[in-house]
């Protein structure tokens, strides 16, 4: 397929505390520079956008020779932590800021969706919005009307489209946009985290909506999210982003893992991998890797509480012969001790290992912990209990309410765990 989107060597420069690219003395050295045929005496100035260290430097490069390419038809993820320049380069491919340095050339119309109700007037009302978010987004007047039903359904606004939007809840106002955006049927289609905003149902919509986009091959997603079940579930290739350069690019399963295990000891850890020479074990068994995954086999950070997870831990056999036993322990938050599961129902359990790698999965059934997170230690003992490592508080689990279970309580829910007990009850008298 022929490429849409090429990105090469862009660079985003900011000026800490300043609007705009700086002050009259500099704007004018920049002139004089120019007018000489020189380049820009501020590009060699600035430090890396890294939020973890105290920099020296007023000038921040908030994105630093970026190169990709976007094939059409393509669905692309763009992943990262807070701060790793995702939302400043969507900003550059939509033509809402300039770069600093590099080119950006894109073959096709484009639609973005970078903040909640980009292009919406607080005064007007939502249907008056629309062909104004509409014209704002490329379209025309009887583009407009020949999906106007469709926008305002699939945006779930009816009742309201003749409120004004100031009125509305965020929530309504990117639906809205979103609606707009999808179905002006760009040749591509960008979208930034405010999927986020609106409720689960909202959100399933607007995912089944990009893969449609995508579908028929001719249009190109670009697609910036923290939730990786929907990056992998909505993208083949994805870019990952750190301290504003692109740190690696390709399969959306590999970048995952990847952004996952990366987490410079900040945030919260569901997947760890240690390379040769340098894992955890002994003579005859070292762990690989140890890392979270739902029931489609994605790996994740965070999950529902009525969903299964499960826990995989790849190892080594180095010997012939090894046997093993594993055990995991849970604790909250607080350095609550809640449980622990050794592995004594695993068919393999103390049985002698041939050489090769193997994978332990261990199961958490869903609807046993409360939300909030907790922390796993993983245990590894030999066949007469000598301890080969233990590797405590080494991933942690993180639990979200998504308020399937609750019925009509809203309530709080107190303690560590949450199972679901059957209650039942009947006339005696």
């Amino acid at each position: 397929m022929s490429t849409v989107i090429k990105v090469e060597n862009l660079s985003k420069q900011y000026r800490l505390g300043e609007v705009g690219s700086g002050t009259i003395s500099h704007d004018l050295n920049r002139w004089w520079h120019k007018l000489r045929g020189k380049e820009d005496p501020y590009i060699k100035l600035g430090e890396v956008n890294d939020r973890t260290i105290k920099g020296t430097s007023d000038y921040v490069w908030a994105l630093r020779d970026i190169n990709f390419e976007v094939k059409q038809g393509e669905l692309l993820g763009i992943i990262g932590k807070n701060g790793a320049g995702k939302s400043t380069l969507l900003k550059l491919l939509s033509r809402v800021a300039s770069p600093t340095l590099g080119t950006i050339k894109a073959k096709g119309r484009i639609a973005s969706l970078l903040e909640v109700g980009t292009g919406f007037n607080d005064q007007l009302t939502g249907r008056e919005n629309v062909f104004l978010n509409g014209a704002i987004l490329g379209m025309t007047k009887a583009e407009i009307r020949s999906k106007l039903d469709e926008i305002i359904a699939f945006s779930g606004t009816e009742r309201y489209i003749d409120t004004p939007v100031k009125r509305y809840s965020s929530g309504m106002r990117v639906r809205l946009a979103f609606a707009v955006a999808a179905h002006l049927e760009p040749e591509i289609l960008i979208v930034d985290e405010v999927l986020a905003v609106g409720d689960a149902e909202f959100q399933k919509k607007a995912i089944g909506k990009m893969q449609d986009v995508s579908k028929g091959g001719n249009r190109t997603v670009l697609f910036v999210s923290h939730n990786m079940a929907a990056i992998q579930a909505l993208c083949s290739r994805a870019i990952l982003l750190k301290n504003g350069s692109v740190w690696n690019q390709g399969n959306v399963k590999d970048m995952i893992s990847y952004y996952l295990a990366d987490n410079d000891g900040a945030e919260r850890k569901s997947y760890m991998h240690w390379k040769e020479g340098s894992r955890p074990g002994g003579e005859s068994i070292e762990i690989i890797s140890i890392h979270l995954e739902d029931s489609h086999s994605n790996n994740n950070e965070e999950f529902y509480l009525d969903e299964e997870v499960y826990i995989k831990i790849r190892f080594k056999s180095k010997s012939e012969g090894a046997r093993i036993n594993y055990s995991i322990s849970i604790y909250g938050k607080g350095e609550e001790y809640i449980l622990a599961s050794p592995s004594i129902n695993d068919p393999y359990y103390r049985i002698p290992l041939e050489e090769g790698i193997y994978e332990s999965c261990c199961v958490i059934p869903a609807n046993l912990f409360n939300e909030g997170d907790f922390n796993i230690s993983v245990l590894l003992v030999n066949n007469v209990n000598r301890v080969i490592c233990h590797l405590e508080k080494i991933i942690t689990l993180s639990y979200i309410d998504n308020g399937k279970k609750r019925g009509n309580y809203f309530g709080t829910w107190n303690g560590l765990i949450r199972p679901e007990l059957c209650w039942n009850t009947k006339k005696v008298e």
